[in-house]
């Protein structure tokens, strides 16, 4: 048997069981290597969907010019496409994607264009606004736009989720995936769910990224955008590929911990892939760490090839400058609480305290905030700036029980949540965070914890 062309081996990819990184963690871990394909990543798939519709549609004629804004792996499956069906490539990409992407993508006869990356979507350097401006100006050329081209989620629909299904004879309970242009989380996500809608689906995200709050808020917070490193997943947009009603919640991924996890599947599991797989992987674990029970079975996508990183996270020392290999005594919230060695106590308030007698009592213990409590449940939080913001407002509040002016809760982390990421949450708007002990008891993490850790 052979095949007439490289793109017809596109699919089929294996399904691997996970046996080290996931040691503790209850249920079957699976994922789906998808640098079989034979760009290297799952982007092939949606490359030849998009491709396969132009042409049904008229929209992309003999002699055309492919014309895209790429991560680099979708580039990679436009230009295998290309070169079967007589094609060129023009692609546009943000300076944080690795050389090795645009060394590829011009080895296989594509044009690269490198664009900023810190400029919001719509300036017209960015990698969007380039293949768009592209697009208008050169005849007879055709641009698939990943992200709001519903081929992209499609593709998935029709080929990985199926797959998937299959691999796992209808085992699956649980599917992870990193969530970028979203085609293979939703689009893999619509077709499990189609088959048992009690599958839960889970989207990895960054840090700088909106996804996560816009699916728990309904709110674009564009103070959530800021750069970061890890290169496919996370936007600053919202494409049209991700629909947030096919996933049911979301774990966020600094750049640290995705790189260290892709270096561990390398060395631990054998499984020589990118970086946005070490991302998956770390957030997938972590949700399962909470959610899963034995007889639970995960399938996580593995994107693409660690060939693609070779002078970044395969390098020891762009790790090392990039603070990616340094150890640290603290590092994570289980070895903050562990330090203490029995020696704090949770302080916390009644939600039926008068606000005058919680001012008081922050006095008293030198702390800037508390957990509010009430029958033995966290249901508020109190600091030190709200209170004062709300007695200048209105002095008289200082008799009205503290439940009148508390905030949410604090949040709960897993104890294995590092330091780093900590320290993200921290800065964008968490005052505090709630992590439970291996004994179940809770405990408090502050920024002056976070110092401590750092200094000691």
């Amino acid at each position: 048997m052979y095949y007439n062309s490289i793109i017809d081996t596109i699919g089929n990819t294996p399904l691997v069981k996970l046996n080290k990184v996931n040691k503790g963690i209850p249920g079957t871990i699976l994922v789906k290597v998808e640098y079989f394909n034979p760009g290297n990543s799952m982007k092939d798939r949606m490359a030849i969907k998009m491709i396969d519709d132009a042409e049904k549609e008229g929209i992309l004629k003999p002699g055309g010019t492919i014309i895209e804004g790429t991560s680099g792996n979708t580039g990679m499956g436009l230009a295998l496409v290309a070169i079967s069906r007589g094609y060129k490539c023009i692609f546009t990409l943000a300076d944080k994607q690795s050389k090795e992407k645009m060394d590829i993508l011009r080895a296989v006869g594509a044009e690269v264009i490198v664009c900023p990356t810190n400029v919001s979507p719509d300036d017209p350097r960015s990698y969007y606004s380039v293949a768009k401006k592209l697009n208008q100006e050169i005849p007879n050329s055709f641009y698939p736009n990943q992200y709001d081209n519903i081929s992209n989620a499609k593709a998935h629909y029709e080929t990985t989720g199926p797959e998937i299904w299959k691999e796992t004879e209808g085992k699956i309970t649980h599917w992870a995936a990193g969530v970028g242009t979203g085609g293979s989380m939703c689009g893999t996500s619509k077709y499990l769910k189609e088959q048992n809608p009690n599958i839960v689906s889970v989207g990895i995200d960054s840090y700088g990224s909106v996804f996560k709050k816009y699916k728990e808020t309904g709110i674009f917070d564009e103070k959530e955008i800021y750069p970061y490193l890890t290169e496919g997943i996370g936007e600053d947009i919202l494409p049209k590929n991700v629909d947030f009603s096919m996933i049911d919640s979301f774990v966020k991924v600094t750049d640290k911990d995705g790189a260290i996890m892709t270096r561990r599947l390398a060395r631990e599991e054998g499984l020589f892939c990118g970086w946005s797989c070490g991302s998956a992987v770390h957030g997938a674990l972590e949700y399962a760490k909470e959610n899963m029970k034995e007889d639970d079975m995960m399938v996580i996508i593995l994107p693409d090839h660690g060939t693609r990183y070779l002078g970044k996270i395969y390098n020891d020392d762009w790790m090392r400058d990039h603070g990616f290999l340094e150890a640290n005594d603290y590092a994570t919230a289980r070895n903050i609480v562990a330090k203490r060695n029995g020696s704090f106590e949770l302080k916390s308030v009644e939600s039926n305290q008068k606000v005058i007698e919680v001012v008081k009592l922050l006095d008293q213990l030198s702390v800037s905030q508390l957990p509010v409590v009430k029958d033995g449940e966290f249901v508020g939080s109190v600091t030190d700036t709200r209170l004062l913001n709300k007695l200048v407002e209105n002095p008289d509040l200082k008799n009205q029980p503290i439940s009148e002016i508390m905030d949410a809760p604090f949040k709960f982390i897993s104890s294995n949540t590092t330091v780093d990421t900590i320290s993200s949450m921290m800065n964008h708007g968490d005052k505090a965070l709630m992590v439970m002990d291996d004994n179940q008891k809770a405990h408090i993490i502050t920024k002056q914890d976070l110092l401590m850790a750092f200094s000691d």
